[in-house]
């Protein structure tokens, strides 16, 4: 009988080895291909009411994950609304990081190799989050008198005159003293403005009306594509229906369309403010 239960003693011992070794490479092998750790973002800090966190994102304070400190993924990613694109300068803080961090308009290179201030022994960029929210912080050039800012759009991400090396088309020239302003969803030129303190300039929609200048302030993920409507020029949202082309930039071939009041409840205007 004692024989026995050693046997059965043994074998217990035997099977709870190898069910721990199998948990312990189970275990090992859910690790290995597991799904990769969220990353935890980081988010601007100045704004009382907006926070744009590293993805390009911008959202409240109250809609921020708590764990990761993430913006939902919902709305328009690298968003540049209330901004003038040409200028490179917005009448928002968080929407002038969430534009700069858009990677077309900010190239990494370049900026991760400019000083954060003027002294010699001043470090460099460590990111382009680094540097799209220092930069729409504080600018020099935006402000006059030394205690007053030029105008409303005075968070800009330009890179320094001096280092920048860029030219301005006769075309983009034709919309100097204007702000080429990206609307919400839905929303009218007129009232784009109006949110702005200005009106709408609209015998200057007919220079926006191409799609080489569309192009400069919006994605155009889904082409430039002509159109028929008053909301042009404009980009398609990307939850739009499929028939809607989502993501495409749009241009109307009767100028005669062009309006300041058109809106669409899928499309995002480009207006010109002044």
């Amino acid at each position: 009988m004692s024989k026995s239960k050693s046997w059965l003693s043994l074998s217990w011992v035997f099977v709870i080895q190898i069910l721990f070794q199998s948990s312990s490479t189970i275990a090992a092998t859910r690790k290995e291909i597991g799904f990769p750790e969220r990353r935890i973002c980081r988010t601007t800090v100045q704004g009382r009411y907006l926070l744009s966190d590293d993805n390009g994102y911008v959202c409240d304070a109250l809609s921020l994950d708590p764990q990761y400190r993430c913006c939902p993924e919902r709305g328009d990613k690298f968003s540049c609304h209330g901004c003038n694109v040409l200028s490179q300068c917005c009448n928002s803080y968080e929407f002038c990081v969430s534009c700069c961090l858009h990677p077309a308009r900010t190239q990494k290179e370049q900026v991760l190799k400019l000083k954060v201030a003027k002294p010699s022994t001043s470090g460099t960029y460590l990111s382009v989050f680094d540097f799209c929210a220092g930069r729409c912080r504080h600018n020099s050039e935006s402000v006059v008198h030394e205690n007053a800012y030029v105008s409303d759009f005075h968070h800009c991400f330009s890179l320094p005159s001096n280092s920048s090396g860029s030219t301005i088309s006769p075309v983009e020239a034709r919309l100097n003293g204007i702000n080429v302003v990206i609307g919400r969803q839905g929303e009218s030129c007129d009232s784009v403005c109006k949110s702005n303190g200005q009106s709408c300039v609209l015998n200057k929609l007919l220079i926006l009306n191409q799609c080489d200048i569309i192009q400069k302030y919006m994605s155009c993920k889904g082409a430039c594509l002509a159109s028929v409507g008053p909301d042009q020029p404009a980009e398609v949202v990307d939850d739009a229906p499929k028939n809607l082309n989502p993501g495409a930039c749009l241009y109307t071939r009767t100028q005669s369309m062009l309006s300041c009041d058109g809106s669409h409840r899928h499309t995002r205007r480009l207006c010109p403010c002044a």
